[in-house]
């Protein structure tokens, strides 16, 4: 044993006997805003700094990735409002932004002539807080009325305020609400769907509103009439609205869990009347449709549809008690539908095979569903595309690559030929020239087969030396497709780097399956996964432990605190992001209740029996000699919570292990960036105590 370890064994022996047996002593550390706890994560947050943000080659990197962010050249992304294109734009100039907007010909220009519509930071100056833009929904058909959401530190909790798109001012009298996790949608001019918070009562135990309410201009919130009131323990109440000309309708219902959810149509006749699909299936309407994507096997009318199928039905139809479905998509060995886009007449796939895009064209006719290709990408990248509109056929398609900085077409979708152009092209932050892309597979531990990529420069040699950052997320069905590297190419490959990214279970890339194989008591799996995608770079001699780092954000950052813990050996320094670490309580911090389903109920003891083999706060040992581990997080970060972060930090100190880093930025929620500037500062931090840990050491 090391003198190190013998020390931390003393600590930790003669203040706890048991991980699991001990009282938590940063509780503390837990209160987001509390005086104590604030001062603490400022003094760290100090000390990083000092460590690794005190040098001229960490401003020359972040000075490099905020060029590269604020890059004017980079694509305006739009969305259409009848006339207009609206677009959200950050800069130098403008760091909170300017919402914006131009008439299409301008924007397929190389300089189009943009309106402004709304300055957040000269609104921020104007009223005395550092807003946050959260979006704006418009209302349809004429647009000239949009609800705008603004946070007042870049957490969920956002003001939403109502905001005249034709005088581009706000409405005082309008349908306001102060900041909350409080929800609002359009009906028509005069009515909204609002979920407010009107107090603890109006509120989930996951902290999301309850009660959905149809709120009728000129009158108060307080008698806007009740639709519809979830339980107490379900995770949030459920409204939509579909504008579709002719087809307009609102849902009403409660999200039970993170997967499961129950549904009603608002009939002005029959009151509710339920939508009889699977709670874990989730449904969208298009005109006269009703599309159904299924989470798990579904019998019904003599037939059974597996599991990641999408279906069509007619929707009134469907209502009455028919049960006719077309099957639009019904997933492969490595298939599956990442998701869908609607035009006027058509229907667009993106269907992902082994983690690669493609796209099908659908369109209803006589009774059948015609099916084609569109568009084309080079190999291992990723295409995309979405209507522009439901008033017509024009749509947008985008191509990119770890390499290849994306390229946006316009087109329009026709029975016979379909033409589109490219338009935008985003700039090139490095020579990818030097670089190459790989896919490899790795047989995980219980025998299953886990894509990965690999990019690196081309004259990489495989003598294990190789700086090389493996990055993950492993949860909530949510893939990792290939994306443009972009910053990451000053900020890390061309340091010399390599980046790894590792589709393992608890994702999307193979749809439910893939991700229900690592939920609750089968979460280790995910962590098997990535471990062995690690063992596979170092057997390739990529790399080796003491050149390998894991980094993770958010669900990534437990999946990176689980590397820390459990596989330790493996790496040479972690990156863990916003992360949740501390699996007994949970629940209790921020918006956690809301993912039980994911994780289990710790409070129930048989869940909390698997739940503690993956908390890496209990599962600290003194014994072990970890890597060093750079946490960051923020106190705005209403989601998560900066407490995980915060008590996992003070507890490794507390036992005296050595090497353990946390920043906590104020502001931007659980991105922990409210604007491009914070975000190149964390960038290169990172990129920094890497360089530091996986080379120079």
């Amino acid at each position: 044993m090391s003198d190190a370890a013998q020390t931390r064994r003393s600590t930790f022996m003669s203040s706890e006997s048991t991980p699991q047996a001990t009282e938590d002593n940063f509780i503390w550390l837990e209160e987001i805003k509390g005086e104590v706890a604030v001062d603490w994560a400022n003094q760290q947050s100090l000390q990083t700094r000092r460590e690794f943000a005190d040098s001229e080659r960490f401003e020359a990197i972040r000075d490099d990735v905020l060029e590269c962010l604020n890059s004017p050249t980079q694509i305006p992304m739009v969305v259409k409002c009848r006339e207009y294109f609206y677009n959200f734009w950050q800069d130098e100039k403008n760091p909170r932004g300017l919402l914006r907007r131009t008439r299409f010909e301008s924007y397929r220009s190389d300089s189009p002539e943009w309106e402004t519509v709304l300055d957040i930071d000269a609104l921020g100056e104007k009223e005395g807080v550092d807003w946050v833009y959260h979006g704006i929904q418009s209302l349809a058909p004429d647009y000239a009325r949009g609800l705008l959401h603004l946070s007042p530190d870049g957490g969920d909790a956002s003001a939403i305020r109502e905001f005249d798109l034709t005088t581009l001012r706000f409405i005082e009298d309008g349908f306001n609400l102060p900041s909350a996790k409080s929800r609002m949608t359009w009906i028509d001019r005069d009515r909204v769907l609002v979920a407010p918070d009107l107090g603890p009562e109006s509120m989930t135990t996951s902290g999301y509103p309850r009660i959905a309410k149809i709120w009728q201009r000129g009158t108060p919130l307080e008698s806007a009439e009740t639709q519809f009131t979830a339980e107490k323990t379900d995770m949030s109440v459920i409204m939509v609205h579909d504008d579709s000309p002719g087809f307009e309708r609102s849902f009403v219902g409660r999200t039970i869990d993170f997967y499961r959810r129950e549904v009603y149509l608002l009939d002005a006749q029959q009151g509710r009347i339920p939508v009889e699909i699977p709670q874990d299936a989730r449904f969208g309407t298009w005109k006269q449709w009703l599309l159904i994507f299924l989470s798990s096997e579904w019998n019904v009318a003599g037939e059974s549809y597996p599991s990641g199928t999408l279906l069509a039905a007619d929707f009134n139809a469907f209502m009455a008690g028919e049960r006719q479905f077309t099957t639009l998509f019904e997933p492969q060995a490595t298939t599956t539908l990442s998701n869908y886009s609607m035009t006027r007449d058509y229907l667009i796939l993106s269907i992902m095979d082994d983690v690669v895009n493609r796209l099908e064209v659908l369109k209803p006719q006589a009774g059948n569903w015609r099916r084609r290709g569109l568009g084309d990408a080079p190999e291992l990248s990723k295409i995309s595309a979405s209507g522009i509109d439901e008033e017509t056929n024009e749509f947008f398609m985008t191509v990119t690559g770890f390499l290849q900085p994306t390229s946006l077409y316009y087109g329009v979708l026709d029975d016979d030929v379909t033409h589109s152009e490219i338009i935008k092209q985003a700039p090139s932050h490095f020579d990818a020239s030097h670089y190459q892309v790989a896919q490899h597979f790795v047989t995980s531990d219980d025998g299953t087969r886990v894509p990965y990529f690999v990019i690196s420069g081309k004259d990489i040699e495989l003598d294990g030396s190789n700086p090389t950052l493996l990055y993950g997320y492993g949860g909530f069905q949510i893939s990792l497709d290939p994306y443009y590297l972009g910053v990451a190419g000053p900020s890390w490959l061309e340091r010399g780097g390599v980046m790894v990214i590792a589709n393992i279970r608890g994702g999307g890339e193979y749809g439910p399956r893939w991700h229900q194989a690592a939920l609750k008591e089968h979460r280790l799996r995910a962590y098997e996964d990535f471990s062995s995608v690690a063992k596979d770079l170092i057997a390739r001699n990529i790399t080796s432990p003491a050149h390998l780092a894991a980094q993770g954000g958010s669900n990534g950052g437990l999946l990176v605190g689980n590397m820390l813990t459990l596989y330790p050996e493996l790496f040479g320094a972690i990156v863990c992001e916003v992360p949740l670490l501390d699996m007994q309580r949970y629940t209790q911090i921020s918006a956690g209740a809301s993912w039980i389903a994911e994780y289990g109920d710790p409070q129930k003891p048989q869940e909390w029996e698997y739940i503690q083999k993956f908390s890496p706060y209990h599962n600290l040992d003194a014994l072990k000699i970890y890597p060093p581990v750079l946490f960051t997080t923020a106190t705005s970060d209403d989601r998560v919570g900066p407490g995980h972060a915060r008590k996992m930090a003070a507890k490794m100190q507390q036992l005296g292990i050595e090497n353990v880093y946390f920043y906590e930025n104020t502001e931007g929620g659980h991105s922990a960036a409210a604007d491009k500037a914070q975000g190149a500062f964390k960038r290169a931090l990172v990129s920094e105590f890497l360089w530091n840990y996986l080379v120079e050491k």
